[in-house]
């Protein structure tokens, strides 16, 4: 038998840039332009300030751009920090298949290693399209199951995909790729217990160090045992256990399509688990036909149990557990009609009007007679108001969710403008969007980090 390990380095090695259809290299590109922006955004965030003050007396010297900053590391340290920042918000890209966060995985390592090894753009495009083909079938393995035992796939599944990409930018062999499979497998680790708090964006950072840390092993000789994955105490069956995993749909449709093309990638509108985004999809619907707080009695959303058990938060206690509420994200969206990043800054959730729709809603699964049971992503927010009259809408998912329902292009643009406005002045968010739609041409990759290298704004946004 060929073991799995060995089989994923002998298909990962045979994603060659020249091989790929213009559409995956466009979606790479967006995942880029939209990670990075994510990131920029997240540089000043609680996490990432507590996370970079946790390293204070660990400094590394090295080439990798520590996001917002203003200041150079080693490419393990920069992979961390960067990686907590890219996910401080929840505003980063989704994909279904995965049922996580496949890019913010990727995005951190490959930048940190290509600023320290002088890769270009193509390389850089090869390695996160093999990451993200890996992350995304491999979870059709093991989803949903390993996703509703609470295991959180972004991280658990995003040490093993950031290891095999950094292992084809450092132009590993197989036998290499194999081992660094190996070792990222006793690196996989993420509790959804731990949704709503800081730990969570601490995932990103910590699954996407160990990858390159992985990867840098296995390039100087460390080893994995081949079987790692399907041992009887390997990561399936610890993971998952028995009869919980059918590896055969990884290799069911492997690079055909690749699974950046489809289903493709999921992108956010709104800075709040990707769970919600339906919810307030409805709300914002229901806002855009003239419903206000003042009209309501009652409000009763609907959604799937997959989605409802993380999300059911109906007295949200700070604004980052306000991100894990579908109660507050609605209540936002009927209020204000759009979700915006200072909705989960401060006191944002003290505003006495939240308050008092808070307590006049509920939240539900659907019930086996309701033919939405099988969509895991439909959403319905229902509006009973003082007069007795009752609104509704209903969604099979949100907009965003997939290339088949995508976001605007000037709501993507002003999405990237608002996130990196945050550490870049006007000229260089302009340079940095056009950059990334171009990356498959830069010579060297590290021009997009070279935008990026300006000192701290924190007093400088403190003023704003």
């Amino acid at each position: 038998m060929t073991f799995i390990a060995v089989e994923l380095a002998q298909r990962l090695k045979a994603i060659k840039f020249k091989d790929l259809p213009e559409e995956a290299i466009y979606w790479a590109k967006v995942a880029f332009a939209d990670t990075i922006a994510c990131t920029l955004a997240g540089a000043h965030e609680d996490c990432t300030n507590a996370l970079d003050g946790a390293l204070e007396m660990d400094r590394t010297q090295g080439k990798s751009l520590v996001f917002g900053r203003g200041r150079r590391a080693g490419a393990l340290e920069a992979t961390l920090v960067n990686g907590v920042a890219s996910h401080a918000l929840d505003f980063d890209d989704i994909n279904k298949s995965m049922g996580g966060h496949p890019s913010v995985t990727l995005v951190p390592p490959l930048l940190a290693l290509a600023d320290e090894i002088g890769s270009s753009g193509a390389d850089v495009i090869e390695a996160f399209i093999a990451g993200y083909e890996f992350e995304c079938k491999f979870a059709r393995a093991i989803n949903f199951y390993h996703y509703e035992k609470g295991w959180h796939p972004t991280a658990t599944i995003g040490a093993i995909g950031a290891a095999a990409a950094s292992c084809i930018l450092l132009g590993l062999n197989e036998a290499q790729l194999t081992h660094a499979l190996s070792i990222s497998a006793s690196m996989s680790s993420g509790l959804k217990s731990n949704i709503g708090s800081h730990t969570k964006p601490y995932h990103v950072g910590h699954c996407a160090r160990n990858g390159l840390f992985a990867a840098r092993l296995a390039q100087n000789g460390f080893t994995g045992r081949d079987h790692a994955f399907e041992h009887g105490e390997g990561w399936l069956e610890c993971f998952n256990g028995e009869g919980n995993h059918d590896i055969s749909k990884m290799w069911e449709e492997w690079a055909d399509p690749l699974d950046i093309v489809k289903p493709g990638v999921g992108l956010k509108r709104f800075p709040s688990c990707a769970s919600t985004h339906g919810p307030i999809d409805c709300g914002i619907a229901l806002y855009e036909q003239g419903v206000k707080p003042s009209d309501i009695e009652k409000i009763q959303i609907t959604m799937s149990p997959r989605r409802i058990v993380h999300t059911n938060r109906p007295q949200p206690q700070d604004s980052l557990d306000c991100k894990f509420s579908v109660q507050y994200s609605v209540a936002r969206a009927l209020k204000e009609g759009w979700i915006q990043m200072d909705h989960f800054h401060g006191d944002a959730h003290k505003d006495p009007v939240i308050q008092d729709m808070l307590g006049k809603t509920t939240a539900a699964t659907w019930q086996p007679e309701d033919p939405e049971i099988t969509n895991q992503l439909a959403a319905r927010v229902q509006v009973t108001k003082k007069d007795g009259t009752m609104l509704e809408h209903q969604v099979d998912q949100a907009i965003g969710r997939g290339p088949e329902l995508p976001i605007p292009p000037d709501q993507l643009r002003r999405k990237f403008d608002d996130c990196c406005s945050l550490v870049l002045d006007a000229a260089a968010i302009e340079k940095l969007w056009t950059l990334s739609y171009d990356m498959e041409n830069l010579t060297p990759c590290s021009v997009l980090t070279d935008v990026m290298d300006v000192p701290m704004r924190t007093a400088a946004i403190a003023a704003e």
